[in-house]
């Protein structure tokens, strides 16, 4: 038998997969890329007959081995490779470049549709041109052409959708992510290193950590798990113990790109609110409020005079044809004395807001026309006012 360390299968692995390097993403992204082919699949080796679906065992019954063994049968044919092939145009040239995730086979309104993680297609849409692809690689090895569908770079989702006969697409189950405990028991399978179908499992570690997503947004309530995730396994589902998808795993933290025991998945109650719009729209339909603003610090408190102990966000600008202009709210405005204070945003919906990131976790969970109660300090009293939100044309204030 021939032993090889670690540092040689990876670099084994790496060499023959040709596999990017590591993205960041806030903390630190787990997977890199490229984008879009559309075009007609090509199709691989003859499919297997398909299998017939595993009945798992009630996993309170169920040794952790059996339950580990049943999930991986019942689950590793919905999960994709996804490599990614772009040309970076630079002052010093062109150069290609290529990148290496992975994807859940999701069913949602009908349709079967690959979700994965934005930052994995991200070099590949940036890039565009007819050098740029994606290609998707089944569990059976049959390969398609990929296009994209939609993204949601705030929330680092995008879905892909491929042209494979139906019998050969396997949907991974949809759980939820809403009353996760920490300590549950937890599943990812992806293709870290271009390891394809790579089992992991590990617990959850902590819940509604913030992650910075490519587009600088924090995404709320992430989850965090130290089951193994290394570069490759971006967009990979993360499983509970009834095979369920409950989040989408998307960084690590760690200055060396891989795995020490800290990575963070996106919810899956995200994705399923997201999704819908992604199909229909190509994007989604963002709640908008209108105003521009600063958190509340000592500098604040010194150049207004505000109450030592006051907090929330600044009010320094307000679009005049946003929702908070309608519902009243009133920014920072100079004076022959000076500056006065405007509305100090202080909660929204029951939620005390401190930093952008409290405010952006409820707007991120509205749409469009819905109702939402903003508090705000004026003069020293607290207000509340009634803000029916409107939809964002592109990425604005908030």
């Amino acid at each position: 038998m021939v032993s090889l360390s670690i540092r040689k299968l990876v670099a084994i692995v790496m060499c023959s997969a040709a596999i990017g390097t590591a993205s960041t993403i806030g903390v630190i992204g787990i997977s890199t890329s490229g984008i879009l082919s559309g075009g007609k699949g090509a199709p691989g080796p003859v499919a297997s007959p398909v299998a017939e679906p595993v009945v798992l065992a009630d996993p309170s019954v169920a040794t952790d081995e059996m339950n580990n063994i049943e999930i991986y049968r019942a689950v590793s044919p919905g999960v994709v490779n996804i490599t990614t092939k772009s040309v970076i145009e630079s002052f010093f040239g062109a150069y290609p470049q290529q990148g290496s995730g992975s994807g859940a086979i999701i069913e949602i309104e009908g349709q079967r549709v690959v979700l994965t993680n934005f930052h994995v297609v991200q070099d590949v849409i940036s890039a565009g041109g007819s050098q740029s692809s994606i290609e998707v690689s089944l569990a059976d090895k049959s390969t398609y052409a990929a296009r994209v569908i939609g993204v949601d770079p705030d929330h680092d989702l995008a879905v892909l959708r491929i042209d494979s006969p139906p019998a050969r697409l396997t949907a991974v189950p949809l759980g939820s992510s809403t009353g996760l405990k920490v300590g549950q028991k937890v599943l990812a399978i992806g293709n870290p290193f271009g390891l394809d179908s790579t089992l992991t499992t590990g617990v959850i570690s902590a819940l509604e950590r913030p992650l910075r997503s490519p587009s600088g947004e924090q995404i709320a309530g992430v989850i965090q798990t130290d089951a193994a995730i290394n570069p490759g396994n971006s967009g990979g589902p993360l499983l509970n113990s009834r095979g369920e998808l409950i989040g989408i795993n998307t960084a690590i933290a760690g200055a060396s790109g891989g795995n020490v025991g800290i990575g963070f998945a996106v919810p899956i109650d995200i994705a399923k609110r997201v999704v819908p719009d992604l199909l229909a729209n190509g994007r989604v339909a963002r709640a908008y409020f209108g105003i521009a603003y600063r958190p509340v610090d000592r500098r604040v408190i010194r150049a207004l005079n505000l109450d030592v102990n006051a907090f929330g966000l600044l009010v320094t600008n307000v679009d005049p044809e946003s929702p908070a202009a309608r519902a009243g709210v009133r920014s920072l405005r100079q004076t022959a004395d000076g500056y006065v204070a405007g509305d100090i945003v202080v909660a929204i919906d029951g939620r005390p807001v401190r930093e952008q990131a409290d405010f952006s976790f409820v707007l991120n969970q509205k749409r469009p026309g819905d109702r939402v109660t903003v508090d705000v300090v004026r003069d020293g009293r607290r207000l509340s006012l009634q803000v029916v939100l409107g939809q964002a044309p592109a990425r604005r204030s908030v």
